[in-house]
């Protein structure tokens, strides 16, 4: 079965630089078009378009100065969420890779992911979450998938960046398939296509959006571990406990590892944990094509699991792991001071505009005099979910007394 596949040619791996599309790759059919017709680029495929467009936009540009773990000038070096999806995309592409999958489609579901997140990281999204409870509450992947198909206003033709049907799918099911028609994601998703096409919500992704998503487990895994030890909220020898990292601490102090500067110890210990996580994937997902031998796209869509994953292995240390920065990293009380009053600054931005839609930018002003209450909150709530971390800091700034320092 591996042979029929093509499977045996990369059962050791691709070398570096070789390509080869298998049939279940999203490119091994055309694509399933976009919302609003378009003449095709004499140059680039659809999806390295969209990668294209998707880079080249306003809410791309912002996420430099959106909060991943610590907010903007708590350090140069802690990533934020432009380098967080920098580090999905490469790592993204890897997998593709050696899967044999298209590599412009993962790397743009990568790069898209966290296009509607709000300032703040998830203390942001918590907070826009709260006040927009009676209106729909608010969900960063729906979200994302508003800013490209309407948020985004730069084209002529069209509102939003046009995406491809598979990007936009990839989008919607980040997490997974949305069974459940009363979630709420449906009714977002349904609202912003019409009556143009379903994105078939209840199958699976493409196995390009199932690496993007594992992509994406990988990446912030091991660079909040970084970020952690970087900042003093670990130690390394904390790190000896840890799931998934201890281990590799461990072999590496034995290996005489005291004698080496933190910086590099930290970074020794975070490639491996991304190596590590890599080649776990892809021998888990090699194992999963070789025993579902899919013949096209749709295959891997209408399969009974996911067919791109890591071993069972792997997801129990990944959520222990988790857990582990859930309670050293993301819960420390440094980091719940700041983003305690980081919310704050959402909420109070949020109810100030609903009370006075005069303070929003023009053109935002003149979108909700037209609007009231349901309709009135999902606007302001894309206007202060776009916002960078600064920017919301200095609109606080402007329309209060006093702002917090988020120090």
């Amino acid at each position: 079965m591996a042979a029929a596949m093509g499977l045996d040619n990369y059962g050791a791996g691709l070398k570096p630089g070789e390509r080869s599309s298998a049939p279940y790759a999203a490119n091994a059919v055309p694509s399933r078009g976009r919302e609003h017709a378009e003449p095709e680029c004499p140059m680039r495929s659809p999806f390295q378009r969209d990668r294209d467009r998707i880079i080249h936009s306003a809410p791309f540009r912002r996420l430099l100065h959106k909060t991943q773990v610590f907010v903007f000038h708590e350090g140069d070096h802690y990533r934020t969420r432009l380098t967080h999806s920098l580090e999905v995309a490469q790592i993204a592409r890897t997998i593709a890779r050696q899967l044999r999958l298209d590599e412009d489609l993962a790397e743009a579901l990568a790069l898209a992911h966290d296009l509607g997140h709000s300032p703040f990281g998830h203390a942001g999204e918590r907070a826009l979450d709260q006040v927009t409870a009676e209106f729909g509450g608010f969900d960063h992947n729906a979200q994302s998938l508003k800013v490209v198909m309407r948020l985004e206003r730069k084209y002529c033709g069209f509102d939003g960046m046009n995406l491809t049907w598979e990007t936009l799918e990839g989008l919607a099911k980040h997490n997974g398939p949305v069974a459940d028609p009363k979630h709420s994601v449906v009714a977002k998703v349904a609202g912003l296509l019409g009556h143009w096409r379903s994105l078939e919500l209840s199958q699976y992704a493409s196995a390009e959006a199932q690496v993007a998503s594992l992509a994406d487990d990988i990446a912030y895994v091991s660079h909040d571990t970084d970020d952690g030890l970087r900042a003093g909220l670990l130690s390394l020898d904390d790190l000896k406990e840890a799931p998934l990292a201890g281990p590799l601490a461990k072999r590496l102090t034995a290996n005489g590892g005291g004698a080496i500067e933190p910086s590099r110890a930290i970074y020794e210990i975070t490639r491996a944990m991304i190596t590590a996580m890599v080649g776990d994937c892809v021998a888990e997902s090699r194992l999963r094509l070789a025993a579902l031998n899919p013949g096209s796209p749709d295959d891997i869509r209408l399969a009974e699991s996911e067919t791109v994953a890591f071993s069972d292995q792997l997801v129990g240390d990944i959520r222990a792991l988790k857990a582990f920065l859930f309670e050293r990293v993301y819960r420390h009380d440094r980091v719940m001071t700041v983003m305690s009053a980081a919310e704050q600054v959402v909420v109070d931005l949020f109810q100030r505009y609903i009370a006075e839609p005069s303070l929003l930018p023009e053109a935002w002003h003149q979108a909700a005099q037209q609007r009231g209450g349901r309709r009135l909150a999902r606007l302001v709530a894309d206007f202060v979910a776009g916002m960078t971390d600064r920017m919301a800091m200095a609109e606080h700034c402007r329309l209060f007394d006093a702002s917090p320092e988020l120090r």
